[in-house]
Order: C-alpha cells, then structure tokens, then sequence
C-alpha cells in the first residue's frame, strides 16, 4: 500500500496528463466535449480508474466511448511516460453519471418548487393524477437499473 500523499499526487499527475493527451494529442473526430472529473488509483497502484463526462446526448457519449476504447493504448503510453513509474497502472476510463443525475435532480427540485408556488397562489394543492406519477417514477427506475442479460441456454 503506498504512502497516501503519493496516491493523491500520482492521481493528479494521471488527471492532468489525461486531460492534455486528450486535448492536444487526440487526433480523433470521434473525440468530442471530453471532460475528465476525477482519477481514482488503487493503492497498490496497479489501476487508475478515470473517471470522465461528455457534453451531448446519448449518441456524443456513444462515439467518445468507442473512442477512447481504441484509442486506450495511445492514452496508457502518455501517461505512464509522465508517472516515471517503474509500473504503470493501468488505466480504464469509467464514464462518470453524476451530472447527469444532478440535472435530474434539479429539474425535479424545479418541478416541486412550481408546485409550491401554485399551492401558495391557489391556496390548495393541485390535483396529482397517480398514473403520471407512476409512469415518470417507474421509467426512472428504469434508467437506472442495470441491463438484465438474457437466461443461459
């Protein structure tokens, strides 16, 4: 287990190296509005987890993935040349959902604050019909249930 200080100090190396690799040394059109959020490195050091949010939607994502997946070696080289480590971690690049969920929850807070405000102008609260509630909260669920993979035959 290494020294904490030396994680944290190699976990910004690895963050600012990823960060200048992907946008001067990337020469793919694939690359898009990439931002790397943060770099956690295991304390043995043998893996840098980076996590990183792409600007767009679902199809934006699709294509940096793809991305970043070949151009991955390209990637582990420039930044294990700049950790000057005699092993260097490898590198897996984790796409990082937290804005994604913080903008849910803020169109959420939205809702409930227009909701407030038309309770505070109407004196009573509005009538809430159960199934659109019931849709918007079982589609959520959805989205954040992982893929069920199909029964081995």
């Amino acid at each position: 287990m290494a020294n904490p200080r030396t994680i944290q100090r190699l976990q910004a190396r690895i963050h600012e190296r990823a960060v200048h690799a992907l946008e001067f040394e990337i020469n793919d059109p694939r690359a898009g509005m990439v931002t790397v959020t943060k770099v956690e490195l295991s304390g043995d050091l043998s893996l840098a987890k980076v996590y990183y949010s792409v600007l767009g939607g679902r199809a934006e994502r699709s294509r940096t993935d793809h991305m970043l997946e070949s151009a991955g070696g390209f990637l582990q080289r420039k930044i294990a040349g700049h950790l000057q480590l005699r092993r260097a971690p490898k590198v897996v690049w984790i796409f990082d959902e937290a804005e994604a969920k913080a903008a849910q929850i803020d169109s959420l807070i939205a809702k409930a604050i227009e909701r407030d405000q038309t309770i505070q102008e109407q004196g009573t609260a509005p009538e809430i019909v159960p199934e659109a509630w019931e849709d918007e909260y079982e589609s959520m669920l959805e989205r954040e249930q992982p893929p069920k993979k199909p029964p081995a035959d």
